[in-house]
């Protein structure tokens, strides 16, 4: 039986959620990717709470028109770092979701780092 791209992600995720746990000091920085949008979320695995989250559909980027989706991607990662800062939280725990580490996903990470957030 052939296997999707969509189910090799999965299996990559699970096993990088083995080894990526997000706790109270240092939260988990989730990134989700579809084919118009990406989204981003800080999470507390210890609390299973979302503390910070942001995408492309928030009400800043969705008037954005001129931008391709990887600036838009850095901008996300900016604007969860910036959440990030004014809740206090500094370090976060990158988690890509399987997903590999290049273009949107990646420009969202720098946007991130340049936004303040250490990873």
């Amino acid at each position: 039986m052939p296997t999707s791209k969509e189910t090799i992600r999965l299996r990559r995720k699970l096993s990088i959620r083995q080894r990526v746990q997000g706790t109270t000091a240092r939260p988990r920085l989730s990134v989700f990717r579809s084919d118009k949008h990406i989204y981003a979320q800080v999470i507390d695995d210890s609390t299973s709470k979302t503390l910070v989250s942001a995408s492309t559909l928030g009400k800043e980027l969705a008037k954005v028109d001129d931008k391709t989706k990887r600036e838009l991607a850095e901008l996300v990662g900016a604007q969860v770092a910036k959440a990030c800062l004014a809740q206090g939280i500094t370090k976060v725990v990158f988690d890509r979701n399987g997903y590999i580490y290049h273009g949107r996903i990646k420009a969202l990470a720098d946007g991130a780092r340049a936004g303040g957030l250490d990873f």
